[in-house]
């Protein structure tokens, strides 16, 4: 049986995992209304276990691949189903600010 950090990073992979696969086509198609990328760009989204101890525990990472350009990862420190358009504005917003990778709060 898996535990701890191992099975919430498999938890996009297993179906037995739990989340639902319409909340994160949602959020993708959510992420491509509001940053409008080339047609080519490609977005995924998926929900890790934050192993750091200043997050929350869910986090929600947005992958934005855009050919020629570095691979961004914009993180919501909520659950999937707690992220909205805000959330995801604010991530871009913490993004544009300071490089790939940094992390906003839902809310």
């Amino acid at each position: 049986m898996l535990k701890g950090a191992f099975a919430g990073l498999l938890r996009n992979v297993m179906p037995s995992g739990g989340i639902d696969r319409g909340e994160l086509e949602r959020l993708r198609a959510l992420a491509f209304a509001i940053l409008a990328p080339a047609p080519d760009t490609v977005i995924r989204v998926n929900e890790i276990n934050c192993t750091d101890p200043a997050c929350p525990g869910q986090e929600t990472v947005i992958l934005i691949m855009e050919p020629g350009t570095r691979t961004r990862a914009l993180k919501v420190q909520a659950p999937v189903e707690d992220v909205d358009e805000n959330a995801i504005r604010k991530a871009i917003l913490a993004d544009n600010g300071a490089g790939a990778g940094i992390a906003a709060r839902a809310g």
